[in-house]
């Protein structure tokens, strides 16, 4: 086998024991064979077609899930093959800071035969959650096989999606008091609100399927996980549901707010549409009359110049005082 061309991570379990880690990806069958009750995890960064071709042929991957790990945007999923089940996942993160990013997500395709774990990433992220928690288990893993390795794959990208998900609920009390202002909330503060809601759809996305991806795997005719192991994906799993059911309430609440916000305003600009019929209304009246009976009555500096000057004064200043007035108002 030909090392992998592509940045890897290598880590050998035995007994809940590490047995050997950073060791090239060529040496992975002669370890297994060395190790008979050893699994194996390897990591490939952005590998290439020729680095997955590798690897496939090693371990007898299926072309049409190389295919799928080397694709962008695939959605989460959970599909079978004669020797090996292919997932698909996602692990997500939010910033509520207005400078931030408001979301990124890691794509992460994996393979898992009896013996091997293998994960395809395609983008950056932190694979050292995946080790620590590994790591702080010997107990489990070394009764869980490679379904241990599984578990503790899903299980942080599952806490990753439940942070998320908390993080964006705290962010919209936030915004939730200042969109449901008297007289509607500010341009600044609708923006956030609709920042927040592009996020919230962003990560539904990723968060929705994670329930029957994790129940899929749990199926007993893929020989996958045990009954030892059964009840801690139900643990993940309950967390995907958990963490779906979160993001499905701030998605209907971050739309109710920003419909409110929008009748909010409608109320103001009906209001201000009324004062304003009244009060033409009552202008109407006296320009109706003194119209009517062309009432040119004399002023002060009439047949002057400097009368002239005054009455142009008098109408650029009245008018640019009702200008300033109603632009203060957010009328103009």
């Amino acid at each position: 086998m030909t090392a992998p061309s592509c940045p890897t991570e290598t880590r050998l379990y035995a007994k809940g024991r590490l047995v050997a880690e950073g060791f090239p990806a060529d040496r992975a069958p002669g370890l297994l064979a060395e190790h008979s009750d050893a699994v194996l995890w390897l990591d490939l960064y952005r590998p290439g077609a020729a680095d997955l071709a590798v690897v496939a042929e090693q371990f007898q991957l299926h072309p049409l899930a190389v295919e799928d790990a080397t694709e962008e945007h695939e959605r989460p999923k959970l599909d079978r093959y004669p020797q090996h089940i292919f997932l698909n996942v996602y692990a997500v993160d939010v910033s509520t800071e207005p400078d931030d990013p408001p979301f990124g997500k890691t794509e992460i395709s994996a393979f898992v035969t009896d013996r091997v774990l293998i994960t395809v990433r395609k983008s950056p992220s932190d694979t050292h959650k995946f080790v620590e928690r590994w790591d702080s288990d010997a107990e489990l893993a070394e009764s869980g096989g490679v379904a241990f390795l599984l578990h503790g794959l899903l299980d942080v990208i599952v806490d990753g999606q439940v942070a998320a998900a908390q993080r964006l609920d705290v962010a919209m009390d936030g915004v939730e008091d200042a969109l449901l202002e008297e007289g509607g909330a500010a341009r600044p503060v609708r923006m956030h609100g609709l920042r927040l809601r592009k996020t919230v759809a962003a990560i539904r996305r990723a968060i929705e399927p994670m329930p029957e991806v994790i129940a899929e795997s749990m199926r007993k005719d893929l020989g996958l996980v045990d009954d030892e192991m059964r009840p801690y994906f139900r643990d993940v799993e309950d967390h995907a549901r958990q963490a779906g059911n979160q993001v499905e309430h701030l998605r209907d609440r971050i739309e109710g707010l920003l419909q409110a916000d929008l009748a909010e305003q409608g109320n103001v600009l009906n209001d201000t549409t009324r004062k304003l019929a009244a009060w033409a209304a009552v202008i109407t009246v006296p320009t109706f009359i003194t119209g009517y009976f062309g009432q040119n009555l004399p002023y002060p500096g009439y047949d002057k110049a400097w009368g002239y000057v005054q009455s142009m004064l008098l109408i650029v200043l009245s008018a640019g005082g009702l200008w300033l007035y109603l632009r203060r108002r957010h009328w103009l």
